[in-house]
């Protein structure tokens, strides 16, 4: 078949456009690469956050700022933008507000304080004067509440937690990093505690809870545990004298290196044998699950109560200890910067 000249000419065009060009659909069955590149999205790593419950907004109030807010860095879709005249700008930022408070979220300078919604397999009533009558809530744990979800359970009204460290002189509970690490991370005012082993020296066990408990400025006061505990291997018991011994050695060398007068914790039995009177410019901390501390413990003061060792909440499989502290909301913000600053 004979062709004419403009065929020709329009035949020739098309030839050259397809050899200058790689980036069209031949182009791409045929594996060439693209000429376009994207510099619009640049992978950058993802900060990890713990991820709580939505806190509630006080009407009127700014919004709370990040407690642990130094120097985070911002989301590229924030950065100031080049602009040319004549460039339509947003007036606003809208996708800013979307975000929901963090757990660890402060007011002016203090931890926020959350209402407790705790529940109880055994719910006690404790008379006039009921748990849920405190403002300030809090738990205590050990390797027995597994993974626990932090940031969930601080909303629902854990404010403090004691977490189970040491016991004896060479023992530490396998979920104690983790779980100092994670509580802290969720905003929540935390210590440590150690399970006092009467067989075992004094100096011993101080040292080797030293050894495992990090010096944390904002950390609470550290914690001896004293009780008598039937499936211990120790069964011994000491005398009045002996347990008061053991018990100020330990004490005083954890003041020392921590700066912090301990806290007692203890159980009505132990109590009665051994505390009666005893370190009365102490802080306490009493175990009372069926009547209110007044009742079991007869003009002791008190800073910490544990009331429930059935405790239920999210964030945590199974059961866990409650407790309250002994004050206000702003009696708890005082308690705590004496001790913490």
């Amino acid at each position: 078949m004979r062709f004419s000249a403009l065929s020709a000419a329009f035949l020739a065009g098309l030839m050259l456009s397809g050899c200058t060009s790689g980036s069209g659909p031949e182009g791409l069955l045929a594996g060439l690469p693209s000429k376009e590149v994207t510099g619009s999205v640049t992978p950058a790593p993802v900060p990890s956050a713990a991820v709580g419950e939505p806190a509630a907004q006080t009407q009127g109030q700014p919004a709370e700022a990040l407690a642990w807010a130094d120097g985070t860095p911002q989301p590229q879709a924030f950065a100031p933008a080049v602009t040319t005249v004549g460039m339509p700008i947003p007036s606003d930022r809208p996708m800013a507000m979307l975000s929901p408070p963090n757990p660890a979220a402060t007011t002016q300078g203090r931890l926020r304080v959350y209402g407790q919604q705790f529940r109880d397999a055994k719910p006690i009533n404790f008379g006039k004067v009921q748990p849920r009558h405190y403002a300030v809530h809090g738990v205590d744990v050990s390797r027995w509440q597994g993974d626990i979800d932090w940031p969930k359970l601080r909303t629902q009204g854990a404010n403090f937690a004691y977490i189970k460290a040491t016991d004896g002189g060479d023992h530490l509970d396998p979920m104690f990093k983790t779980n100092w690490r994670k509580a802290k991370e969720a905003g929540i005012r935390r210590g440590a505690y150690h399970f006092f082993y009467w067989c075992r020296r004094a100096s011993e066990q101080a040292d080797w809870f030293i050894r495992n408990v990090p010096r944390d400025p904002d950390a609470l006061p550290p914690v001896i545990d004293v009780e008598w505990n039937g499936e211990s291997s120790c069964k011994r018991r000491p005398s009045r004298a002996d347990v008061l011994e053991k018990m100020q050695v330990f004490m005083d060398k954890l003041e020392r290196h921590y700066g912090q007068r301990p806290v007692i914790y203890t159980a009505p039995d132990f109590y009665k044998d051994n505390l009666v009177g005893a370190f009365e410019n102490y802080p306490f901390w009493l175990r009372a699950v069926a009547q209110h501390p007044s009742t079991v413990y007869p003009g002791r003061k008190w800073v910490f109560w544990q009331y429930s060792g059935s405790g239920l909440s999210q964030g945590v499989n199974g059961r866990i200890d409650l407790n309250v502290f002994n004050g206000s909301e702003d009696g708890w913000h005082n308690w705590v910067a004496r001790r913490t600053s």
